[in-house]
Formats: structure tokens, C-alpha cells, sequence
């Protein structure tokens, strides 16, 4: 019977194990080269979404099913099971429920009437896998969800706002992927730091009377939706570039 009682706790708690090192192979196999962002990030969510909700599951079997039980072990297994498949858990929602307020998009520009349109792939061959032009579909979409993104208007002149926004563009930690000061025009990345997803940023300025017109735009290369973090970027930038 001691068998019996213990066995949920045992399939818990290797469960929970699988769990774990699910998760963080799809971390640490992002940080070393060994997986791409993509797949690094479907270990990530398989390890914290699925096998979090199967140890926690498992884990309150176990602790039903050994309540009585002699068997120390068993319970042991049973609540760290239980714990570790409630962090699993929390972490993965915890993540994921505030990007609910965004909409699914991942292509913010501050002007939807004109994007600013990336190089061409001869300037930067890694646009040749994606679609760079701007999805129409969005237009409505970015304009409902980020009312505040318009063009920033500046008193400097455009040399002078060219030349501080790639140094706002470095400051941020962006690589510069291509320059072309003649229209006004410079492209970068943006990579996040754990899952290592590369994000392409452009940046237009414009004379506009005396002074300039800046335009941003920043598109996630992977997925659907980017949990609001183009949005961020575009707002951080801006502001930084609106008071020096």
C-alpha cells in the first residue's frame, strides 16, 4: 500500500525535475549558442507552462494520496512537487498576463500615415528573410492601442537631431546596423537580454521649418504580439531624445 501511496509523489516530483530542467536548458541554451531564441523560448514555456501545471497537479495528488502515510519521503517529494510546479507556474503568468493590456502586434511606428521604411537587404542582408514593409492591417490597431506615439518635433536642426539620436540609439545599448546620415536615416537592433530575440529599429529625421521631425519605428522579428516592449522602446527613446 506504502507503494502505492508513494508513487504520485515519485512521478511529482521527477516530474517537477523534468520541469525544471526543461526551463532552464531553454535559458542557458539561448545564453551559450547551443539553441535559437525560438526554441530556447518553447523549452522555456514547455518546462514552466506544461510541466509546471503537470508538477503541481501531480504534486497535490501526492499530497492527498499520502496524508496518512507514514512514509516521510513520499510527503517530502509531495510538497516540493507542489511548490516548485506553483513557481513554475507563476513565473510563466506572471510574465504573460501584463502583456494582456497590448494589443497581438509587433510593429509600432510613430507615424502610421508615412513609416519610416528599413534599408534595402543589399544594405542589410539580414533583411532579406523578413517582410520589412509596414502591415496595413496595423494602422487602426497601433493608432487605438498607442494614441501617445506621434512625431517628435525638435528645435535643432536635422544634423544636429540626426547626430543625438544615434547617440540616444547607443546609449540605449541598440547596434547600429546601418547609417545613412544623407536621408536622415540610421537602422539598428535591439536584443533582449535572456531570450535573446533580435528586434530591428528604424529611425528617420526630417527637416520641419527651422527644426526637425523625428520618426521612429521598432518591429520584433519573431511573433505575433511583443507584450507592449516596441511600445517602451519608442517611448523611452523619444523622451530621452526630447530632453537632453
Amino acid at each position: 500500500m506504502a507503494d502505492e501511496q508513494s508513487a504520485p509523489a515519485k512521478i511529482a516530483y521527477y516530474g517537477g525535475l523534468v520541469a525544471v530542467g526543461a526551463t532552464a536548458l531553454g535559458i542557458l541554451g539561448i545564453q551559450v549558442g547551443l539553441l535559437s531564441p525560438l526554441s530556447g523560448f518553447y523549452f522555456f514555456s514547455f518546462g514552466c507552462l506544461v510541466g509546471g501545471a503537470f508538477t503541481l497537479l501531480m504534486g497535490l495528488v501526492a499530497l492527498v494520496t499520502t496524508r496518512k502515510s507514514a512514509d516521510t519521503g513520499s510527503r517530502k517529494r509531495a510538497r516540493i512537487a507542489t511548490l516548485t510546479g506553483a513557481i513554475l507556474l507563476g513565473v510563466v503568468l506572471t510574465a504573460m498576463l501584463p502583456g494582456r493590456e497590448f494589443p497581438s502586434i509587433n510593429d509600432i511606428t510613430t507615424n502610421l500615415a508615412d513609416p519610416p521604411q528599413f534599408a534595402s537587404a543589399d544594405r542589410v542582408p539580414t533583411y532579406a528573410d523578413f517582410d520589412m514593409s509596414y502591415p496595413p492591417e496595423f494602422v487602426e490597431i497601433v493608432a487605438a492601442g498607442y494614441p501617445d506615439l506621434a512625431t517628435l518635433e525638435l528645435a535643432a536642426p536635422p544634423t544636429l537631431a540626426y547626430e543625438r539620436s544615434l547617440e540616444i540609439a547607443r546609449q540605449m545599448g541598440w547596434s547600429i546596423s546601418d547609417m545613412n546620415p544623407n536621408q536622415g536615416r540610421f537602422d539598428a537592433t535591439d536584443t533582449t537580454r535572456i531570450f535573446r530575440f533580435v528586434d530591428d529599429i528604424t529611425v528617420r529625421v526630417r527637416p520641419l521649418g527651422n527644426g526637425s521631425a523625428v520618426d521612429i519605428r521598432s518591429r520584433s522579428r519573431v511573433g505575433r504580439g511583443d507584450l507592449g516592449a516596441n511600445a517602451i522602446r519608442i517611448r523611452k527613446f523619444t523622451n530621452d531624445l526630447s530632453h537632453p
